[in-house]
């Protein structure tokens, strides 16, 4: 679902290139997503090997990764651990919502209609234990750090930044700053052109970035108070959030009331939800060390082998890829040898 804060967050446009040399702490369910959706054929079907695997994941993250290493960033990838009970009623409407577009894209695809079926195909994108064991393969071998997160990825991967062990998050959802991300990245994973949805249009996708800190200073509220803003608006944890409340007026509530326990318009539908349960989930530490984090060796090799020779890509493509990581990574060494 995604929690709806982009009126009220103040965002900055960057770059790749901006975060050379810093840990970027990226939401590895999120970004898989965003592949998932977005690489695939022209009826909208997934990208495929020889033997009828999904690859639109893999494609994503090899080439991005490439990107990233190439441009000087380390990424550290953070998956999902157990949801939390209270997200079941998302997840569910996620299934529904999955069964009805599988459906509809069936259909779609009988009458020809490859517009629709593209459009349809991307809302029945899921997760399944093998992708997540193939990301993690290949992670391994560019020698990116993979963090299993106690719970929600976004909640540990906002840990981080609070820990001083990553410079920000990435995630597309705007859930990373209640959890407390002191910097939230967005379209870091994807940018460049994008087409509209249902429209013959394209936009350029930008790198932006979101300061929390100055985003509670500008609202004049506290990151307790913004979760309850969340909270208003629908989270994970509440999807359907209280009736005739969006941010700008979820703010305004806080902002006069300072908190949902005293908003007396909203009394009903607050005895429905266990409120305090969800301000938990978005404000407590996880526990337990913070694990280590050092980049290892890119084993090309490696990397060839499974994607062409286990995977059906092009080794080619592989080749040509690696070869110019090589190229920036002796440009960046070479670089750094310089100032000693």
């Amino acid at each position: 679902m995604g929690l709806d804060l982009k009126p009220l967050v103040m965002r900055e446009k960057s770059s790749i290139e901006a975060f050379m040399s810093r840990v970027v702490a990226i939401d590895a369910y999120n970004a898989m997503y965003q592949f998932m959706s977005s690489i695939r054929g022209a009826d909208g079907a997934p990208l495929a090997d020889s033997r009828g695997r999904p690859t639109s994941h893999l494609s994503g993250l090899f080439y991005r990764n490439i990107k990233f290493l190439s441009s000087g960033v380390r990424p550290v990838y953070v998956f999902d651990g157990r949801p939390p009970t209270l997200k079941a009623a998302e997840i569910e409407r996620r299934r529904s919502a999955k069964r009805d577009a599988t459906v509809k894209y069936e259909q779609a695809v009988r009458k020809g209609d490859m517009d629709a079926a593209k459009k349809y195909a991307q809302q029945t994108t899921a997760m399944r234990d093998e992708m997540v064991a193939d990301a993690k393969r290949l992670l391994g071998m560019f020698g990116i750090p993979c963090v299993d997160a106690p719970s929600e990825g976004e909640a540990y991967a906002a840990h981080l930044t609070r820990a001083g062990k990553a410079h920000a998050a990435a995630s597309q959802d705007y859930d990373s700053i209640l959890f407390g991300a002191t910097r939230l990245v967005r379209n870091f994973s994807i940018s460049g052109r994008r087409k509209l949805p249902n429209r013959n249009t394209y936009v350029d996708v930008e790198i932006e970035v979101i300061n929390s800190q100055r985003t509670l200073d500008e609202l004049g509220i506290s990151r307790e108070q913004l979760v309850d803003v969340g909270i208003l608006v629908g989270t994970d944890f509440n999807p359907d959030g209280f009736s005739r409340v969006g941010p700008k007026t979820a703010i305004r509530l806080i902002r006069e009331h300072g908190r949902l326990e005293d908003i007396p318009s909203i009394a009903g539908e607050l005895a429905g939800i266990d409120y305090a349960a969800i301000r938990k989930i978005f404000l407590a530490e996880p526990g337990g060390e913070v694990p280590d984090l050092e980049a290892g060796e890119v084993d090309e090799r490696a990397i060839a082998s499974y994607l062409a020779g286990e995977r059906s890509f092009s080794g080619e493509r592989i080749a040509s890829s690696l070869a110019r990581l090589r190229r920036a990574r002796e440009r960046q060494s070479q670089n750094l040898d310089r100032w000693f």
